[in-house]
């Protein structure tokens, strides 16, 4: 005599995915607030950045007079400078809280890329001030124009990694909808766990870890983050290389990388932190099937948030022709 399964745990089984609609409904209101003051963050960074741009050039001035007394100044500002600098918006913050988030990836990783990225966007700022000033003796006009056509790739970037991202998703939703599927007249109860030996998987294995960092999408990463040159670094080495401390520039400017690698290694372990409760809390409860369905559908959303960010920065970039602009 066979026992009919209880309607009542399927009916149900939505319920345990709520951390997922948790987490998309707090991306929603974080997406809506930030369209909404826009405008106004956009101003008060202008004039935030304006002040900080005149303290730095107050300090490359007394390096230029007194470098033993001034120099460790101007390091130690530059690196406060990089902290608050990536506390603002850019499009690297979407790029690496979207990939942890969407993505199962090891800590330690995702750590290496975001000082990665830093360090790359400190490094494209002075080679492209050495090359454009130092050895083509080009006008600063160039130097500008040079920094906004790499920032346009950049947003390029972050368009191909959201198309390469939403095609894996798919991919992985075809596969796992044709796998044939086990229906059976009684399912006794059971409590999931790493070592139940039920053949069910409850956390990401080794093989998911490792696709989640694959080179290509690493390296996509790195470089869409760090392929735009700051505009504060720009200024630095621009104005160091007139007053004629260009070496001082190019410290400050590795200082500004480190402060912003601190802030967005800080960002990417509480996205990573969130996530491995998330799959926690759900993993054990929802069906197997359910949760790779889900989980496949949060990457191809994150994907489809990086390619309407690359659009939108695309379209509202401007080449500006000072050294002085809002982040």
């Amino acid at each position: 005599m066979s026992v009919m399964p209880s309607a009542k745990p399927h009916s149900r089984r939505w319920l345990h995915l709520w951390p997922l609609a948790f987490f998309l409904l707090v991306c929603a209101g974080a997406l809506y607030s930030l369209w909404y003051y826009w405008p106004q963050i956009l101003i008060d960074s202008a004039m935030w950045q304006k002040s900080i741009n005149q303290q730095m050039s107050t300090l490359l001035r007394e390096v230029a007079e007194n470098p033993a007394r001034a120099g460790w100044s101007l390091l130690s500002f530059s690196f406060v400078y990089g902290v608050l600098h990536a506390l603002g918006p850019g499009h690297g913050k979407i790029v690496i809280t979207t990939w942890l988030a969407t993505h199962p990836s090891r800590l330690k990783s995702s750590l290496k890329l975001t000082f990665a990225a830093s360090l790359l966007q400190g490094l494209v700022a002075i080679g492209l001030v050495t090359i454009v000033l130092g050895i083509l003796a080009l006008p600063s006009r160039q130097l500008h124009m040079s920094s906004f056509w790499l920032e346009k790739g950049s947003y390029l970037l972050v368009g191909v990694l959201g198309v390469m991202l939403c095609g894996r998703a798919l991919r992985k939703l075809q596969r796992v909808l044709r796998k044939p599927k086990r229906f059976t007249s009684f399912t006794p109860h059971h409590v999931h766990d790493e070592k139940c030996g039920c053949g069910h998987q409850h956390l990401p294995t080794q093989q998911q870890l490792a696709a989640g960092e694959d080179w290509r999408a690493r390296m996509m990463i790195v470089l869409s983050m760090g392929m735009r040159p700051c505009s504060g670094a720009i200024m630095v080495l621009l104005f160091s290389k007139v007053i004629g401390v260009y070496s001082w520039g190019v410290m400050s400017t590795l200082a500004m990388a480190a402060g912003t690698s601190i802030t967005i290694s800080g960002l990417a372990f509480l996205v990573h932190g969130f996530r491995q409760l998330a799959v926690r809390i759900s993993g054990n409860k929802a069906p197997v099937l359910w949760r790779q369905v889900a989980w496949a559908t949060l990457a191809f959303a994150g994907g489809g948030i990086l390619v309407l960010a690359a659009v939108v920065m695309w379209l509202s970039a401007q080449p500006v022709m000072r050294g002085i602009r809002p982040f």
